[in-house]
């Protein structure tokens, strides 16, 4: 785990590939993309069924980790509509009833035409970001913000390695001049884009559970 300091604030960076503002007791998550294996099953694509559980495994322990008391999901918690079978929704609402935590989501662009189904999920959904304090909470990074952004939707990952040699890890994205943080895609089953080193930016990589910095 790592720690930032930003604005007299903390944020934990955890290797879940989740933030946490103990302040707030409040755990954020971009991009988790449940249903996405159902998705391409629909397409005739066989992917593998326990991509769903090993994520939300994943999300309950960083629950745990942190004790928080609110999620905010970034954008994207499901993929398509073809992808909201039972077993997914059923796997959803279950976690909710083992954390009893209180859920917020900021739609993303995979969520916006899921809105009525949403609605009967035990989420509450948020059009526009939203504001905590000095933080303010998007799905896709805002170029201009009267606070600290944490975003998601680029799916940021660094690349490491040279020629023959490389190595792709998913990152936290801290971009200090923009007051900026964005999150990697929590989803198990997601492509990501490569971010730049560098040029006042820190990519904070994910590997073996531990939370690695890079600049």
């Amino acid at each position: 785990m790592e720690t930032l300091s930003i604005q007299g604030t903390q944020l934990a960076l955890l290797p879940e590939k989740a933030a946490y503002i103990p302040e707030l007791e409040t755990l954020l998550v971009s991009d988790v993309h449940l249903g996405k294996a159902e998705t391409f099953q629909h397409f005739g694509i066989p992917v593998p069924n326990q991509v769903n559980a090993a994520t939300l495994a994943r999300l309950k322990r960083a629950c745990d980790r942190t004790q928080a008391r609110q999620l905010f999901i970034l954008g994207d918690l499901f993929h398509s509509q073809a992808g909201l079978v039972d077993e997914v929704i059923d796997g959803w609402l279950q976690f909710l009833n083992d954390t009893q935590l209180t859920a917020h989501l900021i739609l993303g662009n995979h969520d916006r035409a899921l809105v009525n189904v949403l609605s009967q999920l035990s989420l509450a959904c948020h059009i526009q970001p939203i504001q905590r304090h000095t933080w303010i909470f998007s799905h896709e990074p805002l170029p201009t913000a009267n606070g600290i952004n944490v975003c998601g939707h680029i799916h940021p990952c660094v690349r490491l390695g040279g020629k023959g040699d490389r190595l792709r890890l998913p990152c936290f994205y801290w971009e200090p001049t923009l007051q900026r943080l964005t999150l990697p895609s929590f989803g198990e089953f997601t492509g990501g884009y490569t971010v730049a080193m560098g040029q006042n930016a820190t990519a904070y990589a994910i590997a073996e559970n531990t939370v690695i910095p890079f600049s």
